[in-house]
C-alpha cells in the first residue's frame, strides 16, 4: 500500500485542477488497455485509494472464473496525471494506474493477484534485477499508423495494390492518411517504403505528432523526437526518454491512449496493428536496455566499458547472450498476435535472424553505435511490436538477460555485415537461428522455455497461451479472400 505522503500529493493535483472524474488504468493478460470511471470525490474525500475498487474479474480476458471473480484494483497515487486535452467543466479527468488485488475480505486475501501483469509479473522482474544490484532500464521506439477509416466489415483485396489504396469511395480497407484532398497540397506522394523523415507538406502526419507529443510532455512522458517512418503515408514513431520497467509500461499505455484521442480529434484512426499495409513496412517496437548501479543515467552503468571494441561490458555481453538463448520463447510475448508474423519476413526491416551486431539493423539485437559513453551503452532488441503487452515484453526481456549473466552466456561473434544476404550455410556455420514464423512456432517455444515460464508465473502462463492457441486455431479455420482467388480454379 502507498505512503500517506503519494496520497496526499495525488489528492493535491486532483483537487488543484478541478477534476471531476478519474479513468481507472490497468491492462489485461493480451495487453489492452482496462479502464473504468470513478467521481474524483472517492479520492479526495473517500477512501478509494487507501482502500482501492472492487470490480468484477470474471469479466477481465484471462483474469479469474465467475466463481472466484471479485478483486480489487488497488491505486497507485504516484501515477496520477491530468489529461491535458479534456477541457475543462464535467468531463475534466485525471487517469490513475493501479494494481489487481485478491479480495481482501477473503481469509488470506488483499495480495497482489498473479493475475496482474504489472503488480505481479513486472514487479517480480524488476525485484530480480534489483536482487542482483541492478535498475533495468528501457526505452521503446514505438510505431503505428494513422488511417483515415476502415470498417472492418466492408474489406475488399486487390492481388495487385495495397489494401491501404484505391479511388473507389467504398474501399472498405484502410485509408492511408491523408486520402482527403485538402489535406493533400498539388500532387505529392508518399510511395510505399520510401516515407521515412519526410518533411511537411509530403508528410501529412506532422501537425498530430506535435499534438500528441504535446500532450505526452504534459502528462510526464518526456518525448525526445518525432517523425514519419518508413511505410506509407501514416506511419510515425514518437520516441520517449528512456525510463525503469514499470513506468515505462505504463508511459506506453499513456502513449497508445494518447495516440488514438489525438487521432480522433483529427478524425483519424491511430492503430497498433503490426502489419495493416500490404507490401508495405510494418510498425515494430525496438526496445533499448541497460542496467545501472546506482542512480539511472549518473550512476555506473553495468554495460560499459570504455576498453571494449564496442564500448560494452562482459556484463552486456552476458544479458546479450541470455536475450539470444531465450529469443525464440520469448517472441511469443513480444510478437503476440497472429499478425506479428507477417511483420516478421525478410525484406521489411524486421528481425528475423537470431543474432547481435554493432550497428546492425538486420540483427535482432543490435548495439547503437551513434555515441560512446556510460550514459549510451545499451543494447537494442527489435524483435517485439507495438501489439505486446509491455509489462509481459519487458519482464520476460529482463528475466532473459538477467538469465544470462547468472549462466554466463557468452553470445556468439557478433555478425557484421547483412545478415539478410547470408546464405543458409553461412548462417548455419555461424549458429545463426531463426525465430518463429508463426505464433503457434512461437507459442511451442514458449512452452519449453522454464526461464521465461518462471517469470511469467503459472497462471499468466496457462491464461496467455491458451487465449493465443484460441487465436491461432480461429485464424486457421478462416478462409481469407486470397485463397479464393489462388485456389477457386483447381
Amino acid at each position: 500500500m502507498d505512503s500517506p505522503a503519494g496520497i496526499g500529493n495525488a489528492q493535491q493535483l486532483l483537487g488543484q485542477n478541478k477534476v471531476n472524474n478519474v479513468l481507472c488504468f490497468f491492462s489485461d493478460i493480451r495487453g489492452i488497455l482496462q479502464s473504468f470511471t470513478i467521481p474524483v470525490s472517492e479520492f479526495t474525500e473517500g477512501d478509494a485509494f487507501r482502500d482501492g475498487i472492487g470490480f468484477d474479474g470474471s469479466s477481465i480476458r484471462g483474469f479469474k472464473g465467475i466463481h472466484v471473480s471479485d478483486m480489487v484494483w488497488m491505486p497507485s497515487p504516484e501515477t496520477a496525471r491530468i489529461i491535458p486535452w479534456i477541457d475543462e467543466g464535467i468531463h475534466k479527468s485525471a487517469i490513475v494506474f493501479g494494481n489487481i488485488h485478491e479480495a481482501f475480505g477473503e481469509k488470506d486475501g488483499g495480495r497482489i493477484s498473479d493475475v496482474d501483469p504489472r503488480g505481479h509479473v513486472a514487479k517480480k522482474a524488476v525485484e530480480m534485477a534489483e536482487s542482483m544490484g541492478y535498475t533495468a532500464i528501457f526505452g521503446p521506439e514505438i510505431e503505428f499508423f494513422v488511417f483515415e477509416s476502415l470498417d472492418p466489415t466492408q474489406l475488399h483485396f486487390d492481388l495487385w495494390a495495397s489494401p491501404s489504396g484505391g479511388k473507389n469511395d467504398s474501399w472498405g480497407a484502410p485509408r492511408v492518411v491523408p486520402k482527403s484532398p485538402e489535406l493533400r497540397p498539388g500532387n505529392t506522394i508518399l510511395r510505399p517504403k520510401e516515407a521515412y523523415f519526410r518533411a511537411p507538406p509530403e508528410d501529412p502526419t506532422h501537425n498530430y505528432r506535435n499534438e500528441v507529443a504535446h500532450n505526452l510532455t504534459k502528462m510526464g512522458v518526456r518525448v525526445e523526437y518525432h517523425h514519419h517512418e518508413v511505410a506509407t503515408a501514416g506511419q510515425v514513431e514518437i520516441n520517449y526518454r528512456a525510463m525503469q520497467a514499470i513506468e515505462c509500461a505504463d508511459a506506453f499505455y499513456l502513449y497508445k491512449f494518447t495516440a488514438r484521442n489525438i487521432a480522433q480529434k483529427f478524425g483519424w484512426m491511430a492503430t497498433f496493428m503490426p502489419k495493416p499495409v500490404y507490401l508495405d513496412n510494418a510498425s515494430g517496437m525496438h526496445t533499448h536496455m541497460s542496467l545501472w548501479k546506482g542512480e539511472p543515467f549518473s550512476g555506473e552503468n553495468a554495460f560499459f566499458d570504455k576498453d571494449d571494441e564496442f564500448g560494452l561490458s562482459q556484463t552486456a555481453r552476458y544479458y546479450i547472450g541470455g536475450l539470444l538463448d531465450h529469443a525464440r520463447a520469448i517472441t511469443a510475448i513480444t510478437c503476440p498476435t497472429v499478425n506479428s508474423y507477417k511483420r516478421l519476413v525478410p525484406g521489411f526491416e524486421a528481425p528475423i535472424n537470431v543474432c547481435w551486431s554493432p550497428r546492425n539493423r538486420s540483427a535482432l539485437i543490435r548495439v547503437p553505435m551513434y555515441f560512446r559513453g556510460n550514459k549510451s551503452a545499451r543494447c537494442e532488441y527489435r524483435g517485439c511490436d507495438p501489439s505486446c503487452n509491455p509489462y509481459l515484453a519487458f519482464s520476460v526481456l529482463l528475466a532473459a538477460g538477467l538469465d544470462g549473466i547468472k549462466s554466463k552466456k557468452e553470445p556468439a561473434q557478433a555478425l557484421r555485415h547483412d545478415v539478410y544476404e547470408m546464405s543458409a550455410e553461412e548462417k548455419k556455420k555461424n549458429n545463426v537461428e531463426e525465430l518463429p514464423t508463426t505464433l503457434r512456432d512461437a507459442l511451442e517455444a514458449l512452452q519449453s522455455d522454464e526461464v521465461i515460464k518462471k517469470v511469467l508465473g503459472s497462471h499468466i502462463f496457462d491464461a496467455f497461451t491458451e487465449l493465443k492457441r484460441n487465436d491461432w486455431n480461429q485464424y486457421c479455420l478462416y478462409i481469407t479472400p486470397w485463397e479464393y482467388m489462388k485456389y477457386i480454379d483447381y
